[in-house]
């Protein structure tokens, strides 16, 4: 098997130890949850419930606010006690369904198995990933009926999925390939129909060695799906180099995987396709890596939607000591928190609690252009000079650096000598264009 790669890049610690090899568990239902109504890129929903209603389990309390957005689906039954706005995982405030846990797992009437891929057309098939809330289990979120609902002149002929989970200390997706291997199969397999392709890429880095020989195996009668190994590099699942490695076409700066004819999924999103087709069941939980050198016993636990970080942490026995630093995802693209009280989200992958040893408290110093950032940048752009003009309010300069190809990996941040803030005022540039086009556009 050929091992693929990309330019740029750097090799981080991995520190998959502690979880890697330890099996899904289903985690200990909480008494209440806390569904934010926005869990997703997109329009927030709104609540299709009301304080007192009696729900059950799949139960849509959210209805779509928009074509670019994405129902939100009770994950337990019981009685909803409250709807109020909460501190998410993002930073951001979000309206939330408080519902108390009746713990009788009642399921939603409505909710059964599919009749099957052959039985759907396309367009039924895209309805179904459309009514189950299915969104980028990456960390995007990014509604995947949309993804899969490309504009006609768009000549798609491939589909990969990312399984290489290149980020530091997340072993979610390796347990899903080791344990659902199936399922992924069938999602790719739907995302195939739906893009009427004739080739699916599923993607892993070559060292889960164990994880490339249980997705072949499950393959391997699926003459249209092709098993690929990436050399290990982070950011190996970053989509456009995760392209870039898999076919060798490039996209474009300002430009989207479409553009070159490609739809990129995640192994979570498709084995949740695969589940919803087998079950009926829309996206209410999920896989969830809770690890750090401050957890007592870390685990992958199969988490329900709504449920509180400070629960999930307590579930893996708490902490050894307090931790300088919690973090929702992974220590290179992750948000740190400012309090555990938040509720998981389908894109809740990981929760990372870090000591202080692990966390660098080194104050930045004056760029000395030894220019590390730009020789491993995989989008090859310049993020000294990017950030600088950031750092000065010239939004304008920094765009003209490209600022929006930033593709937010923080390697620039992981090599810089000077400690430099290089990611956070990056994304700061990216959020000002943005605000300062979607202005001009009114």
């Amino acid at each position: 098997m050929r091992v693929l790669t990309f330019n740029g890049g750097i090799h981080p610690p991995h520190h998959k130890s502690a979880t890697e090899n330890k099996s899904v568990e289903v985690a200990v239902q909480p008494k209440s949850v806390y569904i934010p109504l926005s869990q997703h890129i997109g329009a927030p929903c709104t609540a299709l419930v009301k304080v007192g209603d009696v729900v059950k389990k799949g139960q849509k309390i959210g209805e779509p606010g928009g074509f670019v957005s994405a129902p939100v689906h009770s994950s337990v039954s019981g009685i909803v006690k409250s709807i109020k706005a909460m501190t998410v995982p993002g930073g951001q405030k979000a309206m939330c369904v408080e519902i108390e846990n009746d713990f009788k797992e009642e399921v939603f009437e409505e909710i059964k198995p599919y009749p099957g891929i052959e039985k759907m057309s396309k367009e039924e098939l895209l309805a179904m990933i459309k009514d189950a809330g299915i969104v980028g289990m990456g960390g995007a979120t990014f509604p995947t009926h949309v993804k899969l609902s490309p504009p006609k002149e768009k000549n798609i002929d491939v589909a990969i999925l990312n399984g290489a989970e290149c980020e530091p200390y997340l072993t979610a997706d390796h347990r899903l390939m080791l344990e659902s291997p199936e399922d992924i199969v069938l999602g790719l397999q739907v995302i195939i129909k739906i893009l009427e392709v004739e080739k699916g890429y599923i993607g892993i880095e070559d060292n889960k060695p164990e994880c490339l020989s249980v997705m072949e195996a499950a393959a391997k009668h699926e003459p249209k799906i092709e098993v690929v190994s990436f050399q290990t590099k982070y950011p190996q699942g970053a989509e456009k180099q995760l392209i870039y490695a898999c076919t060798n076409r490039e996209v474009p700066s300002g430009g989207l995987p479409m553009d070159i004819g490609l739809v990129v999924s995640n192994v979570a999103t498709a084995a949740q396709i695969g589940k919803t087709l087998k079950t009926g069941m829309p996206l209410i939980e999920r896989i969830c890596t809770v690890t750090g050198s401050v957890v007592k016993d870390p685990k992958n636990l199969l988490i329900k939607n709504g449920t509180l970080y400070s629960e999930l942490i307590e579930q893996c026995g708490g902490f050894t000591v307090a931790p300088a630093k919690v973090v929702s995802g992974g220590p290179m693209m992750g948000l740190a928190q400012a309090k555990l009280e938040v509720p998981s989200t389908k894109g809740s992958s990981g929760i990372l609690c870090m000591s202080a040893e692990e966390v660098s408290c080194e104050e930045p110093s004056n760029c000395i252009r030894c220019g590390k950032c730009i020789s491993i940048c995989p989008a090859r752009i310049q993020p000294m000079f990017i950030s600088a003009y950031s750092l000065m309010y010239n939004y304008e300069k920094a765009e003209e650096y490209k600022a929006l190809d930033c593709i937010e990996c923080g390697s620039c941040s992981f090599v810089c000598p000077a400690r430099r803030p290089l990611l956070q005022s990056i994304r700061v540039a990216k959020k000002e264009i943005l605000a300062q086009r979607r202005k001009a556009s009114k």
